[in-house]
């Protein structure tokens, strides 16, 4: 255990000697931390936690009883390749979260942020990337390939599908199938057949934004899910407004690029 000699490990715990685990660490009973894993300073694993590698994972963690982080994908493709999980600093990982490595089709890396919320039983597979200050509710999934953006929500028991996209500030209500890119500060629910409606003005204002900067992306917001033109017309009025604000803009990139379209 290099880096280890004076950290509080129980001893039921088990921990690979190739494993850096710093002084300022605690790991609690029946913990097992494999070879190739690596610990930032003050990371707290309550108990019964599994981490695989290779791993990596920043400063201030604090992962509860049960999760299992760093094994392999479930991908009937992975033969055992030498692939990456990443985790930044002050992140919360709650009982029984699964995360899992890359996989060399999808770029070998799975990574997690900084400030993340991961709730409990959530799932996050490979080859995902989420951005700082998300928060996956209960039993929130994530198939391979998936990007959250930074700040968005994930609703209790919604699975998004591979390769989508959630954008930044989105609102994903509980019980949501999402089978395409959510729009970036939309509000998208079940309750609402599936459907984005309307901007996720509470959540943005909670983050700090101005009235006037959320009444642009209302504005916006009209114009792409309320007016009669198509996602094409609306991306052209949106556009061909003088001084777009630079939220309407990240809008626009974000329909722009989308693979899978959006849920409107």
């Amino acid at each position: 255990m290099s880096g280890s000699f004076r950290a509080r490990i129980h001893p039921t715990a088990v921990v690979d000697e190739a494993a850096i685990v710093p002084a300022s660490c605690q790991v609690g009973p029946f913990c097992f931390i494999g070879p190739e894993v690596e610990l930032g300073e003050d990371c707290y694993l309550h108990s019964h936690v599994v981490i695989g590698g290779p791993t990596c994972i920043g400063r201030n963690n604090r992962i509860f009883p049960f999760a299992s982080i760093g094994l392999e994908p479930q991908d009937l493709k992975f033969h055992g390749e030498k692939t990456r999980l990443e985790i930044g600093d002050h992140n919360t990982i709650r009982e029984s979260v699964t995360i899992h490595r890359g996989t060399p089709g999808g770029g070998g890396i799975t990574s997690i942020a900084s400030h993340c919320l991961i709730m409990a039983y959530a799932h996050i597979a490979h080859d995902c990337h989420v951005g700082d200050r998300v928060i996956m509710a209960n039993n929130a999934t994530l198939a391979g390939h998936v990007t959250v953006e930074h700040d968005a929500t994930v609703g209790a028991f919604s699975p998004v599908h591979q390769f989508a996209r959630v954008g930044a500030h989105a609102f994903i209500g509980g019980g949501t199938i999402v089978t395409q890119d959510v729009l970036p500060f939309s509000k998208t629910s079940a309750r609402r057949e599936n459907r984005a409606y309307g901007v996720n003005a509470i959540g943005l204002e909670r983050k700090g934004f101005s009235p006037e900067r959320i009444q642009k992306l209302q504005r916006a917001y009209r114009t792409l899910l309320v007016s009669k033109l198509n996602t094409s017309q609306a991306l052209e009025k949106l556009k061909a407004e003088p001084d777009p604000s630079e939220d309407v803009r990240e809008l626009i990139h974000f329909i722009e690029t989308s693979e899978r379209g959006i849920i409107k």
